[in-house]
């Protein structure tokens, strides 16, 4: 994949495993821990004076990724960035050297200038900047990228011996899944570590709650429900300069192709900690949803609003919805509900077990963006395993297999989705080159938005 024409500069600012043996309670020691106020790093160099990371994808969640492994050692160096677009990768980069708390740790104000080392051959633009950034002499690479291009780059990353951070979703369909899934048993066997996106598996409320809920603490499940409700996405405005595709390459979460829906780039975080919490994937599921409000051409081609039952062999069931309008009730917390009580699990007011054995963790010791990247520097420096890219793949596959189920209208199960070869994304990935949707003569993609009843693209 080799870059044609880069599209010209813009202003514009940069926009926002499995089973339980695996997952011991966690204390505030274990996750890196606050004192006074102030993040101490949990993670110190042994014997080895740096660690050159890549940062390939520099909007607002690569910015933060960067930001905190910098802060989990002074032996973590910036050396390379690489991004699609020259004007974000700028503007990270400037934002960085001010010594930024890059949204996700509003704590942390020293100056990570001395940690950075990005001089102008070490800054990648253009469709192959991930691979010039990976054969830089890197140890390690946060892939913050759209989604669509994870896999490839995780793949690509474990083929050239580098440990990867690999933002969620890690793809966004069954060939992407597959593609990580054997990228990450292959940086088992080369002893790579990896780390994945889903934060919820190193928030100490989550590490407290979802063990007792293995023990038993509420009886035999009966059912689970999950939420991710939340306001409508952020969307830039088309400039005359750009082409189609560099317009759905700056919108990407309006695409399908792109981030794979709201169940893939939001809703994964659920079904994350419901895998994480079963250790095994459901048998079907079956849904609803469409666009109401969020339509026109900003809106790309996604919906704004699903609704899915999940069905387990043993019939438990999984209740799962999410949204993107403004104005609607905001949620995003799981629940779960057993012979002996029920437990609802939210990042600001905690895990709460309700009955017989009742029980609360109300309170989060440290910023779980910030213990994701301790433990990955941690695992690096002082060769310890960790690898978080089966339970990553298998937790963003349900995401996959709801979308599938709530543009169909039909039945999905797990073994067809899973085995799905429909692969989104372009034929050829330059900037002249065509994306998979092309608008309207209106300029929208209603044309395209999937119909229950009549999507049959599996």
């Amino acid at each position: 994949m080799n870059p044609r024409t880069h599209p010209e500069k813009s202003n514009r600012a940069p926009a926002g495993c499995q089973h339980r043996h695996l997952f011991p309670r966690a204390g505030a020691a274990a996750l890196g821990g606050v004192a006074g106020g102030g993040f101490v790093p949990a993670v110190h160099a042994a014997g080895r004076e740096s660690l050159k990371v890549a940062l390939v994808g520099c909007g607002g969640r690569g910015a933060g990724a960067v930001s905190q492994i910098l802060q989990a050692s002074p032996a973590v160096k910036l050396w390379a960035m690489a991004d699609a677009f020259s004007d974000r990768l700028e503007t990270t980069l400037n934002l960085l050297t001010r010594g930024i708390d890059a949204r996700y740790d509003r704590e942390a104000h020293q100056s990570l200038s001395t940690q950075i080392d990005v001089p102008p051959e070490r800054r990648f633009v253009g469709w192959d900047a991930y691979q010039r950034a990976i054969q830089g002499g890197i140890d390690a690479v946060i892939l913050a990228t759209t989604p669509h291009f994870r896999p490839m780059q995780f793949a690509y990353a474990v083929s050239r011996g580098v440990h990867a951070f690999i933002e969620k979703p890690v793809a966004v369909d069954a060939p992407g899944v597959r593609q990580v899934l054997a990228a990450g048993e292959e940086a088992r066997k080369k002893n790579l570590k990896v780390a994945a996106g889903f934060h919820r598996r190193h928030d100490n409320i989550y590490q407290e709650t979802i063990p007792r809920l293995q023990e038993g603490a509420i009886g035999q499940l009966r059912f689970l429900r999950t939420y991710f409700n939340h306001a409508a996405m952020w969307n830039i405005p088309r400039q005359p300069e750009w082409n189609e595709m560099q317009y759905q390459m700056r919108n990407w979460q309006h695409f399908i192709w792109a981030s794979g829906d709201h169940t893939c780039e939001q809703q994964a975080h659920s079904f994350h900690v419901v895998y994480w919490l079963l250790g095994r994937p459901p048998e079907s599921a079956v849904g609803m949803g469409g666009r109401q409000v969020c339509t026109g051409a900003k809106y790309g081609d996604v919906f704004d609003h699903h609704a899915i039952e999940f069905t387990y062999a043993d019939g438990l069931k999984l209740y799962a919805q999410c949204r993107q309008i403004n104005g609607c009730w905001t949620n995003m917390s799981e629940s779960v509900h057993g012979t002996k009580g029920w437990c609802e699990i939210e990042q600001k007011r905690g895990g709460v077990i309700h009955g017989k054995n009742a029980w609360s963790q109300r309170k989060q010791v440290a910023n779980p963006y910030q213990v994701e990247q301790n433990v990955f520097v941690d695992a690096i420096l002082h060769d310890k395993p960790h690898n978080e890219a089966e339970l990553a793949a298998r937790s963003t596959m349900m995401s996959v297999m709801a979308r599938m189920a709530t543009y169909s209208g039909v039945e999905i199960t797990w073994d067809r989705a899973l085995s799905s070869k429909v692969k989104l994304g372009p034929k050829v990935y330059a900037w002249d080159a065509e994306p998979p949707l092309q608008p309207g003569p209106d300029g929208s993609y209603e044309h395209a938005v999937p119909r229950p009843g009549v999507w049959k693209d599996f």
